[in-house]
């Protein structure tokens, strides 16, 4: 039986009260509890803005690189242990532990190479001096970015509970601002173990990293003008958050991220069975069913030619029949459960509505285990265009998507992925660069990320789904409007940019 406690004030804690019943997806069956009530959560907070935020500013981007190289290492070392968890916590079969785990360490382990190229400075310049009158070359601004004198707070999603913890994590301590994370309850093992590996080995400094594993209860009313929080999950949430009267009356930094009904783009110029088209199809599948579906970025609707969407429904078909939905221990298994109860009830529901609304093409929802929580990859067809309400409206978050035909122009197209209202990475598939180019260019505004699928890197792609560090991770409207990572970008929320002017001697000197 897991017990997971808290990391707070420098110690672990465990709450009162009633606790909270950890299940294993797989069978339904308890394998733990959380207890988290009456934790001090203002003097945690108040913790890491004085003790945690001074240890940090004191350091170079170099010397907190270290840090973060030290929990990559980590992670890697207990990558077996952490697989196992990830099974009995998530869900996961070993491929999707490896997705989320490894991609905590690969994160860390590329931000810990950017402290280190940013060298042995405290804070970060940007650009040069610039004159602030003709006469005289001395009284110049130069803009400089500062660690916030605060505390991030993380409020991390259920589907990745070590990718999302870290992710953030690396940002924030690199910006030199201390963290609290919260990972989601549910799946809070592989996040708390995590963080005891971390403070075993002493990797650790003072206040620099804190852990609530439980509800947030009253976090936010205890927060401070120079805080930040950073979110990832449903956009309702996020609404919440941006809407606190803490957040409201002091103009507290909230950054959101949330999930969104991304969309997969065939030009009607691939033609079913070339090369660009058996990518859309590979990057397709694997989008929709890693993680069993459980990803912001999973592919949820399929925007083909009319002429091609018949071939596209069997070949993707052709692909899910391999894709079997089973318990994770077992690699006969593709698709693992959905990672809690509430999970699975929201899908079945979302599913339905799928069902009143239009035609399943492929799929046996039967096709899955009697026990746990289980859903089999299913395909659905979707008439109408953009004005497919429910298919724009309502994402269904597990292994389903739905196919829409358009017409083959790329205004179509355009109207059809828009109808989204904002998404985190959309594909493209095409090598016609005359219907490519307004195509792309026209979704840009709608998206934090676009994929080119063609046949020059047909057999080069890591799939849109695929989240990496050196590229930004966010989209506007309903994905949340925030953005992370994205190399030296990620810092840019945990820090105040500053017009500094005077003399430019002294301010070198100063800043130096």
């Amino acid at each position: 039986m897991h017990t997971p406690s808290s990391f707070l004030n420098g110690q672990w804690v465990t709450g009162t009260g009633t606790p909270l019943t950890l299940l294993d997806p797989t069978t339904g069956d308890s394998i733990g509890q959380v207890h988290d009530e009456g934790l001090d959560l203002a003097g945690a907070l108040s913790y890491g803005r004085t003790v945690g935020g001074p240890t940090l500013r004191s350091m170079t981007f170099a010397e907190r690189g270290l840090i973060l190289k030290g929990w990559g290492r980590a992670i890697h070392t207990a990558r077996d242990e952490l697989l196992d968890l990830a099974r009995i916590d998530s869900g996961n079969t070993r491929s999707d532990g490896k997705f989320d785990i490894d991609g905590a360490a690969g994160t860390l382990s590329y931000y810990a190479y950017v402290g280190k190229t940013l060298g042995d400075v405290r804070v970060l310049a940007e650009g040069e001096p610039e004159p602030l009158t003709r006469s005289s070359a001395r009284m110049v601004g130069h803009h400089y970015n500062v660690p916030r004198h605060g505390i991030a707070v993380h409020l991390n999603a259920f589907n990745f509970p070590a990718w999302g913890l870290c992710e953030k994590a690396a940002c924030a301590i690199l910006a030199g601002v201390p963290v609290l994370a919260k990972p989601a309850v549910e799946t809070s093992l592989v996040a708390a173990r995590i963080v005891e590996l971390w403070h075993e080995q002493g990797l650790i400094p003072d206040g620099v990293l804190q852990l609530l594993v439980g509800e947030p209860r009253d976090l936010l009313d205890h927060l401070e003008g120079q805080d930040c929080v950073a979110f990832t999950g449903s956009g309702n949430t996020g609404r919440v958050i941006r809407t606190h009267p803490r957040v409201l009356a002091l103009g507290i930094p909230v950054n959101v991220e949330a999930d969104s009904l991304n969309a997969a783009v065939l030009g009607p110029d691939v033609e079913p069975g070339s090369d660009t088209f058996i990518m859309a199809v590979a990057d397709i599948s694997r989008d929709m069913t890693q993680k069993a579906g459980q990803k912001c970025t999973a592919v949820r609707r399929i925007v083909v030619p009319e002429a091609h969407a018949e071939a596209m429904v069997e070949a993707l078909g052709e692909r899910l029949a391999d894709l079997k939905a089973g318990d994770p221990a077992d690699r006969a298994f593709r698709v693992g459960p959905l990672a809690t109860a509430k999970q699975h009830q929201d899908i079945l529901a979302g599913i339905a509505a799928l069902e009143d609304a239009h035609e399943r093409v492929w799929g046996d929802p039967s096709a899955r285990p009697d026990t746990g929580y289980f859903v089999a990859p299913q395909l659905f067809l979707a008439k109408g265009g953009e004005n497919a309400a429910l298919v724009h409206k309502s994402e269904v978050f597990g292994p389903v998507a739905t196919v829409i035909p358009y017409d083959g122009t790329s205004e179509s197209a355009q109207r059809i992925v828009a109808a989204g209202g904002g998404g985190l990475v959309c594909s493209i598939y095409s090598n016609d660069l005359k219907w490519a180019r307004p195509t792309i260019t026209g979704l840009m505004p709608w998206h934090g990320r676009i994929v080119w699928g063609s046949k020059k890197v047909h057999d080069q792609s890591i799939g849109p789904g695929t989240v990496l560090p050196n590229f930004v991770h966010g989209g506007p409207g309903a994905a949340g409007g925030g953005e992370e990572l994205g190399g030296e970008r990620g810092l840019s929320f945990y820090w105040q940019r500053v017009a500094l002017q005077g003399d430019r001697g002294l301010i070198e000197r100063l800043m130096r």
